[in-house]
C-alpha cells in the first residue's frame, strides 16, 4: 500500500511517517518506481509507534521498544526499565507542574485585581 493508505490505516499524517523513514524507526520496501510500499507490518510498527508517542515516549525511547519489541530473546526487564524510567519522568513533571500551580494560585489570590498599581503577581515574579 502507498503512503496515504498506510497514513490512513495507522492514524498518523504521512509527514510522521516520512520522518519515522528519515530517522530509521521505519524502512518501507520500494517498487521499481521509487515509490514507498508499506506492508502489514509496517502498519503495525506504526501504530505501535503512534501509541508509544501517544503515551510520551521520546524518539530515543521509541527507537529502544521497537528494538526490544522485535527481539524475541528481550528480557522484560529491558522493557519495564524503559517504562520506568519514562514514568519517573513525568512523575517528576506532574510534581513540577503542581508547584507551578500552587504558587500562580497564591499570587493570583493575592491579587486584588483592582485599578492600584500594586499587584503581587509582577512582585512575585520579580523574586
Amino acid at each position: 500500500m502507498n503512503i496515504s493508505e498506510a497514513a490512513t490505516r495507522a492514524g498518523l499524517p504521512p509527514k510522521t511517517i516520512r520522518y519515522y523513514e528519515d530517522i530509521g524507526l521505519i524502512s518501507p520496501d520500494r517498487g521499481t518506481n521509487g515509490y514507498r510500499s508499506f506492508s502489514e507490518t509496517h502498519i503495525h510498527k506504526l501504530h505501535f509507534l503512534a501509541r508509544a508517542r501517544g503515551l510520551g515516549f521520546s524518539v530515543e525511547d521509541c527507537r529502544t521498544l521497537l528494538a526490544l519489541y522485535e527481539d524475541s530473546g528481550r528480557a522484560s526487564a529491558d522493557v519495564k526499565a524503559v517504562a520506568q524510567e519514562h514514568l519517573a519522568q513525568i512523575e517528576a513533571k506532574i510534581a513540577e507542574l503542581t508547584a507551578m500551580r500552587d504558587t500562580l494560585t497564591d499570587l493570583v489570590h493575592a491579587c486584588a485585581g483592582d485599578h492600584r498599581p500594586d499587584c503581587p503577581i509582577l512582585k512575585g515574579l520579580e523574586q
